[in-house]
């Protein structure tokens, strides 16, 4: 008789769940679990937030409560994932192993690296499921929308209805102990976790749904229209990004569920409006895709020839860089709307596409600061940080990918664009246009003289060249049936063409979390 585990990760739901569905058919299991490792490399890492664990521990509060229903306990452990297996299996003697496959920051990796050897070494058979459109040891990019779309129209895994012989598991390795709290978890460590300073939105597997089915139902009408001002965006966007990052609900089923509507509703306007999303939903796993391939991209340029470029970048920042990245996080630069943006970002957790990228743009061009710091600040502060996701965009607003077009943003532009009446400014900036709102903290005309002036000089380089060419083959997006180019198409991959120019790129301006979701 066999024992099996289902160890959760960035995945707790019940619904198109393969690992739950797989151990819930397995033949001749004798008793069945789930667990949750609550790891001390997630708490120490640069990118933890307490929100990023609050927000999952409210989502195993609700998915335990489900399970049990079900028969399946869910024990939630603290400590390294292979010394929790070696403490459980004493008294639950699992020899099969059900999980999803991640693509996460540096830490998951090594991770993943020792609890294979674990498995190993214990006899275990691991099997990992695909959870989303990337594909492990991918080859080349040349037909990957075609394997995205099977794997997104496929049938999703079956909701468990019960689990044999579950009870048998019930008791062992201690009870359904109550869920650890961020106070006795800041006492494992000498730095604490800090305290929850966002106001959360509604997590787990119910609110998911619910999140998805009024964005369907009519929420998203306006969503083209919307998705770009942070006065609009809060309500006409998906809203969907945390629940993705954390598993709350499964890729695919957006997915789905999006095109049967689309395809259900009479309301042409709302129709016009979830195709457009639809379309971006490829973004989400295109981006994951490039981390995937090329996991150095977390703290390393995808083109090399930008090495060095910036403060912060194989060189220590000095003071003054310093004071310009604190004022940067803390909504003080003396920009309002970079301001606004970023203290509405810190109380909320959540911030529109097109201002993320403005945000990353200031702190790589108006402030000249490498993207690594600013990104870990983002990553802190956005509930829906998807490591794959947010390096690919920190890196594409930063200019140093090599391959992507060269975006400045200008605040006063993005103001008179989306907040023209300055509501939004109101709402976040109180000392705004009084002597207490601080001076900026850089001239924008000749900090951007000297930002172009690099870039555009380094882009016109027959190394900067090579470099794209190089990125544009293992990971730009080719005709793989993503959303079409604002800009003419038609260029052909470099597998094809025989210039020695790189390729012209396929325009990634859409973003795969704020804009998107």
């Amino acid at each position: 008789m066999t024992a099996t585990l289902v160890w959760f990760k960035r995945d707790l739901r019940l619904r198109d769940h393969a690992p739950l569905a797989a151990a819930s058919t397995l033949a001749g299991c004798s008793a069945s679990a789930g667990l949750f490792v609550i790891e001390p490399a997630w708490l120490a890492s640069p990118e933890f937030s307490p929100s990023h664990l609050a927000h999952t521990l409210t989502c195993l509060s609700e998915l335990r409560t489900v399970l049990a229903a079900r028969g399946l306990p869910l024990w939630v452990r603290v400590g390294t994932v292979p010394a929790v297996f070696s403490e459980l299996r004493r008294d639950f003697a699992f020899s099969v192993l059900h999980s999803h496959e991640e693509t996460g920051s540096g830490w998951t990796y090594t991770r993943d690296i020792a609890v294979a050897h674990w498995c190993r070494a214990n006899g275990v058979v691991w099997h990992e499921h695909a959870q989303t459109g990337v594909v492990r040891r991918l080859r080349t990019r040349q037909g990957w929308a075609g394997r995205w779309a099977q794997r997104m129209n496929a049938v999703p895994a079956d909701a468990p209805l019960g689990f044999r012989g579950a009870a048998g598991a019930a008791g062992v390795a201690g009870d359904l102990a109550d869920l650890p709290t961020l106070r006795s978890l800041g006492r494992l460590g000498s730095r604490g976790l800090g305290a929850v300073t966002q106001t959360l939105p509604p997590a787990g597997e119910a609110a998911a749904w619910d999140t998805l089915h009024s964005f369907l139902a009519g929420r998203g009408r306006d969503y083209r229209r919307a998705l770009s001002s942070p006065l609009t965006a809060e309500a006409g966007c998906s809203r969907l990004s945390a629940h993705l990052a954390f598993g709350s609900i499964s890729l695919r089923s957006v997915h789905q569920a999006t095109e049967a509507a689309i395809a259900a509703t009479p309301d042409r306007s709302l129709a016009y409006a979830l195709r457009g999303f639809a379309g971006r939903l490829r973004w989400h796993c295109h981006f994951m895709q490039k981390l995937e391939d090329e996991p150095a991209i977390e703290e390393r340029n995808f083109a090399r020839v930008y090495d060095g470029l910036r403060p912060g970048d194989g060189s220590a920042f000095s003071d003054v860089d310093h004071a310009k990245l604190a004022a940067w996080c803390a909504g003080r630069t003396g920009y309002p709307m970079v301001d606004a943006c970023m203290r509405s970002l810190n109380a909320t957790g959540w911030l529109n596409f097109r201002m993320r990228a403005m945000l990353v743009s200031f702190a790589a061009n108006h402030l000249w600061l490498h993207w690594r710091e600013p990104g870990l600040h983002l990553a802190r502060q956005f509930l829906d940080f998807e490591p794959g996701i947010h390096w690919s965009q920190m890196q594409m607003q930063s200019g140093t990918t090599g391959i992507n077009t060269l975006r400045i943003y200008s605040p006063a532009k993005q103001q008179r664009d989306h907040d023209p009446q300055g509501e939004f400014l109101r709402r976040w900036l109180p000392e705004w246009g009084s002597d207490a709102y601080p001076a900026p903290v850089v001239d924008e005309k000749p900090a951007l003289a000297h930002a172009k002036a690099q870039l555009y000089g380094l882009r016109a380089t027959p190394q900067a060249r090579t470099e794209a060419n190089a990125v544009q083959q293992q990971h730009g997006s080719r005709k793989s049936g993503l959303p079409p180019s604002n800009s003419k198409s038609g260029a052909k991959s470099p597998a094809k063409t025989k210039s020695k120019r790189p390729a012209k790129p396929r325009n990634e301006t859409p973003g795969p979390q704020g804009e998107l979701f």
